[in-house]
């Protein structure tokens, strides 16, 4: 096979990924028509699609930029497909991520893309690998908002304006957890070509650890209140406010009985 076959082969999209899409596409249109009988489902099944295609562009966003960057071997272990099992820590990076938006309701960085960074020159270039994944889920967040931020919201059903809302909040919150200059998430890879090489080693055994010191400390009712305090004033300059992102939540755990201000 020539090279630019193989090329092909490990950039063509992953039936796996065109899988979800076509679910997020068909339950949005369920969600927009209110064709479903039970519209938190419709709700549920188009948010939780859509937050898998999120999670698989942010890894996308890496292995692309890493490729540009010089590191040719991302093709090979197939990243560029967009297949979400084909990064090393699957469950890090869908699983334990669509788990936290159901228990939780909040958006969670995923696990990493391995990168050959011997291939890779010039500290700017690593910093801009960690950080076009974040960049992805705040992309994905401006086109969530569009409709609000743009005073489009006319003609838009109840039911679909909410999820989109709730889609915004989770990638808002997944972008700036991922920034934060923990070791293991973005916001450390951003700054960590930086460092001297003494405190990169004295750092690198608690990599592993980060994520997890993340998510206890969102139990910290202050940690969790400064948190949330700045996710909301970002959805409130994107035009989408509590309210709608409240009922999108509600509407997603079709579970639970729906508030009355929130019913479609």
């Amino acid at each position: 096979m020539s090279s630019a076959a193989v090329r092909r082969q490990e950039r063509r999209i992953s039936p796996v990924f065109l899988s979800v899409l076509a679910v997020m596409a068909v339950t949005g249109w369920a969600v927009w028509t209110d064709f479903a009988a039970l519209p938190g489902v419709a709700v549920f099944l188009f948010v939780t699609s859509a937050w898998i295609v999120s999670l698989c562009l942010h890894e996308y966003a890496h292995a692309r930029t890493a490729l540009h960057s010089g590191d040719l071997t991302v093709g090979a272990r197939g990243y560029l497909t967009l297949n979400p099992f084909a990064y090393t820590h699957a469950v890090l990076s869908v699983v334990l991520p669509v788990l936290f938006v159901i228990m939780g309701g909040i958006g969670l960085p995923g696990g990493a893309v391995l990168i050959d960074r011997g291939r890779i020159r010039g500290r700017w270039r690593h910093s801009l690998i960690a950080a076009a994944g974040p960049l992805a889920n705040v992309l994905f967040a401006v086109v969530c908002t569009a409709p609000f931020w743009l005073g489009a919201l006319d003609g838009v059903p109840d039911a679909f304006r909410y999820a989109l809302a709730f889609l915004a909040f989770l990638q808002v919150t997944a972008a700036l957890l991922n920034l934060l200059p923990v070791p293991g998430l973005d916001g450390y890879g951003i700054v960590e070509p930086w460092l001297s090489y003494g405190v990169r080693r004295r750092i690198e055994p608690y990599a592993p650890y980060g994520f997890f010191v993340v998510i206890a400390l969102l139990f910290v009712p202050a940690v969790s209140g400064a948190f949330f305090d700045a996710v909301d004033a970002l959805m409130r300059s994107l035009g989408a406010d509590g309210p709608d992102r409240s009922c999108g939540w509600a509407l997603f755990r079709f579970w639970e009985d729906t508030p009355a201000g929130c019913a479609v």
